[in-house]
């Protein structure tokens, strides 16, 4: 619950966020869950949410400051699976504000994905109950012990789903631990995973053996056809078929889906998901032998799809969460422009844990001509990293990114260390929390196609120059990082003359930092890689190898690589 009202904060931009569960009419009285953890709600926002509770409608609502402290007040029930209350995911700010249309849907579907882990608390617990009375029959009845055992095999495989479900992260994730889940205690010999998708059942890929049963089965197949899975969405209930050597059904004289008539199957039960809002898919569990499904087994089938169907709800509410940071990540990071006279290319990887998008970023832009210099083709680079890997420091980034450019359009003539420092004073003017570290570099054509480079360093890895005859340098010279509560001193400016057949690589600290390595020792790999790299590979086929070789194997922190090449004459 911590983690939801956490990621309510994140998502609304407000200081607090908790989750109160309790039976309806009766939040007040819990103790709620808060983010950040030392904060604790005062009465009159515990009350709003009771209010919630007891009419089971969201609230939104900004109180003036009337003689008591003003704030803003934004809550939505937890419904379980019969309707019931079973408690509130709220947020808090403490100033006045109108809630957007926006806002309300972002908590209502946080509040849908958390409903779901609350009614899984609700059924661990049941779960839990059971094994006991499982117990307590096997002291009770010895003559039954191997009933009892049975039964206890079975509360403890929901005991094992309502956990190892609980935290699945996206839909290979829930493929897998339902198959693991199952091949211990009901041992079926195919698992199948379908969704639900434009009307049609679309059949979600093993992450192990990719899915590949022999016969050329359909990936997908309509939600309208003849196949009992199909029917057991349509009528959301299970639908078990048995026949000899090919779990036929004995209505349609068909198998329980696509596939199942060429693996041989004995019996298969077809269990359907059921979401917040509809059904999402279905389970099949297929045997090669003839497997009886008693009523308990029924039971135990119905709760795993149950569990089965909240882990596949989180997994696609996940999915569309990154698809749209993701989404937002691409339409910061626009194409490169255009540079006569120079070729460019950059490479982006996101972080893989969080949002899977972070404040990693690159840029170039033309720079505005001097009025009388006469000089054209002035270009601007940065490589950039504020400080976080999630959607906070992806919507930090496109702000920084904005005011740097305006900073260097604001500033014609001068250096990319008074655009550094303008955009350090219009953060601190206008109270943005951004810190980080920063490479900025402006680069002039000059004479017989040799560049000009300044650059300046806010505490970020240095630039490294690959020269015509094959030696690395390392751009070492750099200030402090930037950070909203340092202030504002001067920065320096390096220069280099960029000849023909020159390279400059920036990166960010996530191609060469990984625990357990030194950073070091991997700049000087990078330096060696560099340095050999195939005279006249292309641009963009250099930064693949560097990050494939370099970059950590499994992506902690986001990762740019950008390379300027002036081309050899």
């Amino acid at each position: 619950m911590n983690r939801f009202a956490r990621l309510a904060t994140r998502v609304l931009a407000v200081p607090v966020g908790l989750v109160c569960l309790e039976p309806a009419g009766e939040a007040a009285g819990a103790l709620p869950e808060c983010w950040p953890p030392e904060s604790r709600p005062d009465q009159a926002v515990l009350e709003c949410c009771r209010r919630v509770a007891e009419d089971g409608r969201p609230r939104f609502l900004s109180r003036a400051g009337d003689g008591t402290a003003a704030f803003s007040f934004a809550g939505v029930p937890l419904v379980g699976s019969s309707g019931e209350v079973l408690g509130v995911l709220a947020v808090v700010d403490p100033a006045v504000r109108i809630w957007s249309e926006d806002e309300v849907q972002d908590l209502s579907d946080l509040a849908a994905a958390c409903s779901a882990q609350a009614r899984m608390r609700v059924r661990s617990e049941i779960g839990r109950q059971a094994r006991e009375a499982a117990e307590d029959a096997a002291v009770a009845a010895e003559g039954e012990a191997s009933r009892v055992h049975e039964l206890l095999n079975r509360s403890e495989l929901l005991l094992r789903a309502s956990e190892d479900l609980a935290d699945t992260r996206g839909l290979d994730d829930v493929r897998q631990r339902v198959g693991d889940l199952v091949s211990g205690d009901l041992k079926p010999a195919r698992v199948d995973l379908l969704l639900v998708r434009q009307g049609m059942l679309h059949r979600v890929p093993s992450p192990v053996d990719g899915d590949a049963p022999p016969g050329g089965v359909l990936e997908r197949f309509a939600l309208g056809s003849h196949w009992p899975v199909s029917r057991a969405v349509r009528e959301n209930r299970m639908v078990v078929v048995a026949g000899p050597h090919a779990a036929t059904d004995a209505v349609s004289g068909t198998a329980a889906s696509p596939g199942f008539d060429t693996l041989h199957l004995h019996t298969a039960a077809c269990l359907p998901l059921r979401g917040t809002h509809g059904t999402l898919g279905a389970l099949v569990l297929g045997w090669d032998a003839p497997h009886e499904i008693g009523l308990d087994e029924r039971a135990v089938l119905t709760t795993l799809a149950g569990y089965t169907a909240q882990a596949v709800e989180r997994a696609l509410h996940l999915d569309d969460r990154v698809t749209a940071a993701s989404q937002l990540q691409r339409a910061m990071l626009t194409d490169l422009p255009d540079a006569p006279g120079l070729e460019l290319a950059a490479l982006y990887r996101p972080a893989a844990r969080d949002d899977m998008v972070g404040g990693d970023w690159y840029d170039a832009y033309p720079l505005p001509r001097v009025p009388g210099s006469g000089a054209t083709g002035a270009l601007a680079l940065t490589v950039g990293d504020i400080t976080g890997h999630d959607m906070r420091a992806a919507a930090l980034m496109g702000q920084v990114r904005s005011m740097l450019r305006q900073a260097d359009h604001d500033h014609p003539g001068q250096g990319p260390e008074q655009a550094l420092g303008a955009l350090e004073r219009a953060c601190r003017r206008l109270n943005l929390p951004a810190s980080g570290t920063a490479v900025h570099a402006h680069v002039r054509p000059v004479a017989d196609g040799h560049w000009h480079l300044k650059w300046s360093n806010a505490g970020h890895p240095a630039p490294l120059l690959l020269t015509p005859d094959g030696s690395v340098e390392s751009l070492a010279e750099h200030d402090v990082l930037l950070h909203h509560a340092l202030p504002p001193g001067p920065r320096t400016c390096g220069t280099r003359s960029l000849p023909p057949g020159s390279t400059l690589l920036l990166y960010t600290d996530g191609l060469v930092e990984e625990r357990g390595t030194d950073i070091d020792e991997n700049v000087e790999r990078l330096i060696r890689e560099l340095a050999t790299a195939p005279p006249g590979i292309r641009l963009h086929a250099l930064l693949r190898s560097l990050l494939d070789t370099i970059g950590p194997r499994e992506a902690q922190d986001d990762t740019v690589l950008f390379a300027v090449r002036v081309p050899a004459l």
